[in-house]
Order: C-alpha cells, then structure tokens, then sequence
C-alpha cells in the first residue's frame, strides 16, 4: 500500500503501539522518525502477557473492528513462523454459580470456532467453559524482531524524554503520531487518562500447553498464559494504582488462584513477579489533531489491557489519518 504523498511522521512511543504504527506507517511508504524514552526491555509492552483477548478497552465497536483486524495479521504471523507468534489453545471458565451466556461474546466472531469445553477438558469443580484458539505473543522475541524489522525498513531513531510533544518539532515533522501509552495524555494534557496497574506473576513451565482464565474467581481475575519456557499467570487491574513495585501478598495469591484453574501448576517455580501500568482510558483515543502543534497530531493511546489485541487495527487507522494530511 503506498499514499499519494510521503510525510515525515514522528511517531511518540515504542511500545507495542509505536511500533505497529511506525511498521504500517512505512508500509504506506512515510518517512518515519521513532522517539522513545526508554529501551525496548523497559516498556509497558516488554512485560505484557500479550494474548489476543478483548480487556479494559472501548468502543466496543471499533474494538470488535480493530480487534479482527489484528487477529488476522497476528493469525497470519503464526502461520508464517514469525518470531514469538504462536496460535494458543485457549479456555474460559465458568465457575458454579456464574451464568454462561446465552449468546457468545462480540470478540468470537473474530476468532470464529469457538465450542463449550468437553467435561474431560474443565478442571475440578468447573461446569462449563468455552475452546477457542487465539494469537500469543510472547514479547520478549517478537517486541524486539518487531524492532529491528521497523529499523531494517528505514525508521531512524531518537532516544529522549519528552515533556510535550512540541519537544519534537525540531526533528521537522509533517505529522507528529501520539503512541506513548501511559505517558500519551499528559504529553497533550489529557486527564482522561488513567494508570491500571496489572501485575503478574512468571513462573517455570511444567508442560502446560493450554490458556486458561476465570474472569470471576473470587480471589480476583486468574488467567494462565504458556509460553516456550515458562508461564505468565496473572492478574490484576487496578485503575487509578500507581505503584510498580509487586506486592508480595499479591504474587501468592496469584500463584494459590492460577492454581486452582490449572492444577499441574502447584509448586511450580517462581521465576519472578512484575508489575506494570497499562494506560487506561474511557475509550481509545484515535483521532487527528490540529490544534496542539503547528503540524497535524494523530492520535493512537489509550487501549487499556488490549494493546496486543487491537494494535494492528488502530495502526491501520493512523496510517488513513496520517494520509489525509495534505500538502
């Protein structure tokens, strides 16, 4: 796909977001420039448990749009054998007491099969569940091959910590991408958006092979994400929560709930506990500015815990904003 016209576009943020926009933004055939405070390893992104699933993020509309986007690009990705994409068993849990809809949720028209669990399939004391398969990237390989390839196609780079995004101008953009996750509103004084602290816990994997979550255990939310060599489990979200620092309390119990919907991962050992903040907002932001800065501002934060979910759609989106920009 190639614009009637090349910008310059600096894109804010290399999280999951910076670079899926600044990968489809060179695509279309920009000359794109990525400004990053911090390293790779250090973003919100690096820490995801990053598995296709719609969480905290609005409108359910454009959600539902972006996500299918996504899913097939991720889908996509798998099949072809790129760096940290795998196609993941996945299973929801319905506890005793919880209702299982009538309906399936919007985001199964994207994933398309998906079944009730066989008896053979729940753990104890579950009655019901749905099977579905879904996108899981693991982030610390496909975060840095995503890197590299946004490099490899000619992106140039900024290391610097900005205060507003008119710290940017000088690099002599034509349109400047707002993707900085946590940091996006202040960076435009938008206090709508807000920390949702997520902390998990990584743990040696015993041979588990299948996702499992239970939205409504009543020690809080548990999901259990296998990768190649351990597993994340998980989790919280606490809007408004600040704090990075995990909470000890909260990693066994963590590890007591993930336990109890997957039963193989008593014992298993503790590699490390990880708290990080995923940028809330009523609804994510993707919009086109003009009134910030003396260039047009595409706007692309906000997506809560759904960042790996809907990022390739939302990119999509930027890239036509960014091409509506005229000479």
């Amino acid at each position: 796909m190639t614009t009637s016209r090349s910008c310059h576009v600096v894109v804010v943020g290399s999280g999951i977001s910076g670079l899926t926009c600044a990968e489809a933004l060179l695509r279309a055939g920009h000359d794109v420039t990525v400004v990053s405070a911090d390293a790779l390893a250090r973003t919100t992104s690096h820490l995801a448990a990053a598995v296709w699933f719609p969480t905290a993020a609005g409108p359910p509309d454009a959600v539902a749009r972006w996500g299918r986007t996504t899913f097939d690009l991720l889908a996509a990705h798998a099949a072809t054998g790129v760096p940290g994409v795998t196609m993941r068993e996945s299973l929801v849990l319905f506890r005793p007491g919880v209702e299982v809809p009538d309906e399936l949720p919007a985001w199964a028209a994207s994933v398309g099969d998906v079944r009730p669990a066989r008896a053979d399939e729940l753990p104890p004391g579950y009655p019901a569940g749905w099977r579905f398969a879904v996108p899981l990237v693991e982030m610390p390989v496909h975060l840095p091959w995503l890197h590299a390839q946004v490099v490899a196609a000619g992106a140039r780079e900024v290391v610097r910590r900005l205060r507003g995004l008119d710290d940017v101008l000088d690099l002599r953009p034509d349109v400047v991408v707002n993707a900085a996750g946590m940091a996006a509103g202040a960076l435009v004084g938008d206090d709508s958006v807000y920390p949702v602290r997520g902390q998990i816990v990584r743990v040696r994997n015993p041979g588990v092979e299948l996702s499992v979550r239970d939205e409504h255990h009543p020690g809080g939310r548990a999901y259990v994400h296998p990768r190649t060599d351990d597993c994340i489990l998980g989790g919280t979200l606490e809007r408004g929560s600040w704090s990075t620092e995990p909470d000890p309390a909260e990693t066994a119990a963590i590890l007591e709930r993930c336990a109890d919907i997957v039963p193989a991962l008593a014992g298993a050992e503790v590699l490390e506990s990880v708290a990080g903040l995923r940028p809330g907002r009523s609804e994510v932001r993707i919009e086109r500015d003009d009134t910030l800065l003396p260039v047009p501002v595409v706007h692309d934060y906000g997506h809560g815990g759904a960042g790996i979910t809907v990022g390739w759609g939302c990119a999509q989106d930027v890239v036509a904003l960014v091409g509506s920009v005229e000479g």
